[in-house]
């Protein structure tokens, strides 16, 4: 995936402009779920992931991606795309076990990333009990 990125102010701006409708867009869904549904906030993260690895299997995401950069690409349904495509190259090269490991292979910086992050942010802070 080829991302242009503009050379002029105006360019920048409308690249921004884009990144924040495409998170703006998400949320407005996530919250129209919350309201209008009896769904929980975690049902609503999982339908999210679902979503963008349904997106990614059929080819919808990197469009899409193309079109709103990280406002698709740093929510939950960009980690789905990411554990869609992981699976679909891995499964390509070595079948079976390669689809089951894909994702987690795509993956695995990102999630070490956030455990690392939480247990620096652990020993930083201390919680209040009541």
């Amino acid at each position: 995936m080829e991302m242009l990125y503009p050379e002029t102010w105006w360019g920048f701006l409308l690249m921004y402009l884009m990144v924040f409708v495409g998170g703006g867009l998400l949320c407005a869904l996530a919250q129209l779920l919350i309201i209008k549904t009896k769904l929980t906030p975690a049902r609503i993260l999982v339908i999210f992931l679902l979503a963008g690895i349904a997106l990614q299997t059929v080819g919808a995401y990197e469009p899409l991606l193309n079109v709103f950069h990280s406002g698709v690409s740093v929510p939950i349904v960009g980690f789905g795309a990411a554990l869609a495509k992981g699976a679909i190259t891995y499964a390509q090269s070595y079948g079976l076990p390669g689809a089951l490991a894909g994702g987690l292979i795509q993956t695995a910086f990102g999630i070490g990333a956030a455990v690392v992050m939480s247990y620096i942010v652990t020993l930083i802070f201390s919680p209040k009990c009541k």
